[in-house]
């Protein structure tokens, strides 16, 4: 399995992509920090077998997000005070 540069920005970029997708404020908001937390974190490891487990990790990340967004979808809540539109 590569994981190289480019398969760890498209892992960065699928992973906030999904996670952008949850309608729960908090729970998106969540992920979206922890999503760059973790990568800023790790940004110095050159272990190349720890960034594999990095990666692996991170693709377990993403398919937990996968069905979390679906799971979390059925269930739809108004918008928080803080997501409305100030237009």
């Amino acid at each position: 399995m590569a994981c190289g540069q480019n398969s760890m920005l498209k892992l960065y970029r699928n992973l906030l992509r999904e996670s952008k997708k949850w309608c729960n404020y908090n729970y998106r908001e969540f992920a979206l920090r922890k999503i760059r937390h973790e990568f800023r974190k790790n940004k110095i490891i050159e272990d190349p077998t720890k960034i594999q487990d990095c990666y692996v990790k991170g693709l377990q990340s993403l398919e937990t997000i996968k069905r979390q967004v679906i799971i979390g979808n059925l269930y739809k809540t108004n918008k928080l005070v803080i997501e409305m539109d100030k237009a």
